[in-house]
């Protein structure tokens, strides 16, 4: 056995980001997934830079910085990338509402009245296009060696008996390979329609609904959203759901109203009570570390946890 190989189980944005940081550290990397990458929660993702309904917040907030200054050079130099720094409104919130990591977002203010109708922060953030971005990534992992496998398991004492050392980041698929019943799903439903012209973004959450409302501009696309179901497992987009999203957003910005739906999109965001990044002894000779639970928030912490993951794997300093 090749005591350099790394098996990275999973390649959402979570997987793919860990695996690049580990082959770039010069490790043989394998990535193990049950379905291709497009095919990944991470696929249907909103995809804004912001930690959102993820803990522990302390930690959570370093990942997300150290993820944000990536993405802001991502934007800086490479197109291909899928990143872009756009700007927007989170409606509804407040600086002293968040964490100790807000003061370090460069620009992050109080929206003004014109920007925003009531409280309400003015950002300009790293906004994903997940697709470009995840074939990005793998192209990434290619040039610096790596493989993806499509190759589902069941336990994943089978990846520690093909590699010395593996890096859990499957996701949903951690309650029952771990097995770990705290991971459950919080499903997210988006309706994509033609853009109307919009070039900014907007969110509005409410903590004590599962409905929210923003809206992320994608070029000729605009991505509206959305939903936050605690422990809903279906996949399949519900029609009065996505009508009241449209209606909602409309609200916000009239001429969405009118915009030609050009898809509809479920996705089940991996939740936990807290991220599980951790290396587990396994009893035996090989490294097991864990990099999952990351809820709504993975694109925005990915790059911060998988130089952590490196990290606990041996692989980076």
């Amino acid at each position: 056995m090749d005591a350099t190989e790394v098996i990275v189980v999973g390649s959402g944005v979570i997987g793919l980001t860990t695996a690049v940081v580990l082959a770039e550290a010069g490790r043989r990397v394998r990535v193990w997934t049950r379905a291709p990458a497009e095919r990944t929660t991470s696929a249907v993702a909103g995809a804004l830079w912001w930690p959102y309904r993820i803990e522990p917040e302390a930690r959570a907030g370093e990942w997300s910085l150290q993820s944000l200054s990536v993405y802001a050079e991502l934007a800086s130099r490479d197109a291909a990338s899928g990143v872009r720094m756009v700007e927007g409104v989170h409606a509804g919130t407040r600086l002293d509402g968040l964490g100790p990591w807000a003061a370090r977002v460069p620009g992050l203010r109080t929206a003004t009245p014109e920007e925003c109708a009531g409280p309400g922060l003015w950002a300009r953030l790293p906004l994903l296009d997940m697709p470009v971005h995840l074939g990005w990534l793998r192209r990434r992992l290619a040039a610096a060696g790596g493989v993806v496998e499509e190759r589902g398991i069941a336990r994943l004492d089978e990846a520690l008996a093909a590699a010395p050392v593996v890096v859990n980041c499957s996701g949903l698929g951690a309650r029952t390979l771990v097995p770990d019943e705290q991971v459950h799903p919080v499903r997210g439903q988006l309706v994509v329609v033609a853009n109307p012209g919009l070039t900014t973004w907007f969110t509005a959450a409410d903590a004590t609904s599962d409905a929210t409302t923003y809206f992320f501009p994608h070029g000729e696309r605009l991505l509206l959203g959305g939903t936050a179901e605690d422990g809903d497992w279906s996949t399949e987009p519900d029609p009065a759901v996505a009508d009241a999203i449209v209606k909602r957003c409309a609200a916000v910005r009239p001429e969405i109203a009118g915009a030609r739906i050009l898809e509809h999109r479920v996705g089940l965001r991996p939740a936990r009570p807290a991220v599980r990044l951790e290396r587990e002894q396994t009893g035996g000779d090989g490294v097991l570390v864990h990099n999952y639970g990351h809820g709504g928030g993975g694109v925005t912490v990915a790059w911060g946890c998988a130089q952590e993951a490196a990290r606990l794997a041996g692989a980076a300093s």
